[in-house]
């Protein structure tokens, strides 16, 4: 791991800038899910948000043969500066069904309405179900390119967004007279994030990941690999949201790495520590800890048990979507052989 590279001035009180570099070597006999979501502005700043989500499980033989299992792709288009209604949605798996869900805001409740209109996408650890999990919290960080870019035209006062965007004391990260809230109390704005410079992830390995094309500036990312190996019984998880400033340099903007050992007989985690990398403020890191809460909980229904245990300012939202995607983890076994 290099030191950090920074370009232009770091807000005073931005949290840890160690993030990772490259990706773990695939290991024989392993399974690899990547997931990423691009989050978009095509018709400026003030535009609609474009979504576009990929996703592949990867099965490595133990010859080192790579197998994909299956991909899923999703195109959606939200009203950010609106109501964040969900103006247009398309998926590979198509699921007519889901038509149902133009119109309705991504925010509160958007997950229930995944599931009521596809029940299915919510079992076996689907792909598709993943990339629609995220739009509600990728639509939420997309806020950091609008800010940013806002800033740096020189015209950023978007009260009324801050503060429907930003709850009090939901996480680390918004606690009460905390980095962010106390600038959205004095003047009505969030502050902007200055992250570290992101290394890339790619390398010699083309199977690394699936086809991820370069961002635009005002772009940002989202992207998540879980490396399941069956023999140790342990998932290796790395999650990253990157930003492309106006100069088109990417930053990072959120980033943590996850290793679960679990019970593979007794579908249990055994233990999990997660490992804060890249994250906006000086409260943030502390809500790593709340990972070691996870030993003992049954893999099946992690997603419902962290939605609603892991609340406050002891855990970190980002961390969260990061610990919820563990429910996939048997899923994934299943697909070993």
């Amino acid at each position: 791991m290099g030191a950090p590279v920074f370009l232009g001035p770091l807000h005073p009180r931005h949290g840890i800038h160690e993030p990772t570099t490259g990706t773990p070597a695939r290991v024989p006999g392993s399974l690899r899910r990547t997931v990423t979501t691009d989050m978009l502005r095509p018709e400026g700043l003030d535009g609609p948000l474009v979504l576009t989500g990929r996703a592949r499980d990867l099965r490595t033989e133990h010859d080192g043969t790579p197998v994909e299992l299956g991909r899923a792709t999703l195109d959606a288009t939200v009203d950010f500066t609106g109501g964040w209604e969900l103006g247009a949605l398309s998926t590979d798996p198509a699921y007519p069904a889901l038509d149902s869900l133009i119109g309705a805001s991504v925010g509160s409740g958007f997950r229930a309405k995944v599931l009521a209109a596809v029940p299915a996408l919510g079992e076996h650890g689907a792909l598709l179900y993943q990339l629609l999990d995220d739009i509600p919290v990728t639509t939420l960080v997309s806020g950091q390119a609008y800010g940013a870019g806002k800033k740096a035209e020189g015209g950023y006062r978007p009260s009324r967004i801050s503060r429907r965007a930003h709850g009090r004391d939901m996480c680390a990260g918004f606690a009460d007279g905390g980095t962010i809230m106390a600038e959205i109390d004095a003047v009505g704005i969030a502050p902007v994030v200055t992250g570290p410079v992101a290394p890339p992830l790619t390398g010699d390995d083309p199977w690394a990941w699936h086809d991820v094309p370069a961002l635009p500036p005002h772009a940002m990312r989202r992207s998540r690999r879980m490396d399941v190996d069956p023999g140790r019984e342990r998932a290796d998880v790395f999650y990253r949201d990157s930003y492309v400033r106006p100069d088109g340099l990417e930053t990072v903007i959120h980033e943590y790495t996850v290793v679960l050992d679990f019970d593979a007989a007794e579908g249990v985690v055994r233990s999990c520590e997660a490992t804060p990398r890249a994250l906006p403020w000086v409260e943030c890191p502390a809500a790593a800890a709340s990972a070691t809460r996870l030993a003992g909980v049954p893999l099946a229904g992690l997603r419902g048990h962290v939605r609603n245990t892991f609340t406050g300012t002891s855990t970190c939202t980002h961390l969260n979507d990061t610990l919820r995607a563990l429910a996939d983890v048997p899923d994934l076994l299943r697909l070993a052989s």
